[in-house]
């Protein structure tokens, strides 16, 4: 018949670009399987980021610095599921690159890029909560012009990372199953080597780094607070929530780019590595997962956000006993004040 004539002989596995990898890099239930896992992160980083979004455009109070690098981190988050996530959803249907080279090279550059921004973006947002509660600047206040150009960082530290693969340090190519492209961390050569381990060291070392500096520090400073008060069971259930949330954040981060940076490292400096194409695509979907778990973390675990979206979702009617603020609260003023000067331990802003 005319199509098994059109298919290629069973040694030899077409490019990424020509037709599906199965059975060669793994099998089609991989690929299957693989699909069904971007389709679910599609749907849910979707929607959670584009409610941190909307909710935070309606409510004006939402508007604090802090919460500027939330809204960034969620826009950050939402790039990569349009460029990345929902690209390779389409491509692990087909078993390869469907789009051809252009594209690849461009959803790679798209898929770092927003990465990176979510990634300081967390770690900027680390460090500004380490200047509003230890206060090491004396008496420092977060303005909207710094978290303003928190963001612009992240952008611009980002864009200038990752734009060297498109003008030849390095390359963007298609990686593991072949359905996603990223940094070529597979050629080798002192070109590709030297673009890996900048990019290592400038987007993941430095950030993690700022990020363990200012939690230490944060809860060392929330700790002596909580010694020095008297009323100890309040500030040390505040504490503990912050400390959960901390952590939270902490092992989050970890679990989504520690196994991109470990595996990057790995190749670049084991030039003979064999790694099974599943297992080296393992790294690029973690870290797309983080587009899910990220605004659960960090959004909807702060509790001024979760009363304007419980508003916003329901129409603005709060439903008995979820919503209610009790007279004796203080006006929106007073809050919004306290908030913007300190991060008060039980709402972690």
């Amino acid at each position: 018949s005319m199509e098994s004539s059109q298919e290629p002989p069973s040694n030899s596995t077409p490019g990424p670009f020509d037709g599906p990898q199965w059975p060669h890099q793994a099998p089609r239930a991989v690929y299957l399987a693989v699909a069904v896992l971007m389709g679910l992160v599609v749907v849910s980083a979707s929607l959670l980021n584009g409610l941190v979004i909307v909710v935070s455009i309606r409510h004006k109070k939402l508007r604090s610095p802090l919460n500027y690098l939330l809204v960034n981190l969620a826009v950050a988050n939402l790039l990569v599921t349009l460029c990345g996530s929902s690209v390779s959803l389409s491509n692990n249907l087909s078993g390869f690159f469907v789009f051809g080279k252009r594209l690849c090279q461009l959803e790679g550059f798209m898929v770092s890029l927003t990465g990176i921004v979510g990634l300081w973006s967390l770690a900027i947002l680390a460090l500004e909560r380490y200047l509003v509660v230890c206060r090491p600047l004396g008496d420092f206040r977060l303005q909207h012009q710094h978290a303003a150009s928190g963001c612009a960082f992240t952008w611009g530290w980002s864009l200038l990372w990752t734009t060297p693969p498109l003008l030849g340090w390095s390359s963007y190519v298609p990686e593991g199953l072949r359905t996603s492209c990223g940094p070529n961390w597979y050629t080798g050569g002192s070109n590709n080597s030297s673009y890996i381990l900048a990019l290592f060291v400038t987007c993941f070392v430095m950030p993690l780094s700022l990020i363990l500096f200012s939690y230490t520090n944060l809860l060392l400073t929330l700790r002596a607070a909580a010694a020095l008060q008297q009323e100890s069971d309040t500030t040390q259930q505040a504490e503990r929530e912050v400390t959960r949330m901390v952590v939270a954040m902490v092992v989050a981060f970890l679990t989504c780019w520690l196994p991109y940076a470990t595996f990057a490292l790995v190749v670049a400096t084991h030039k003979d590595i064999v790694i099974q194409p599943a297992l080296a695509s393992l790294p690029s979907y973690f870290s797309k997962t983080a587009t899910v778990y990220n605004p659960i973390i960090y959004v909807f675990m702060n509790k001024q956000f979760q009363s304007c979206l419980l508003a916003m979702l329901c129409c603005g009617y709060h439903p008995r006993g979820l919503g209610k603020t009790s007279p004796a609260a203080p006006s929106p003023q007073v809050t919004a004040e306290g908030l913007r000067n300190k991060v008060t331990p039980s709402h972690p802003v």
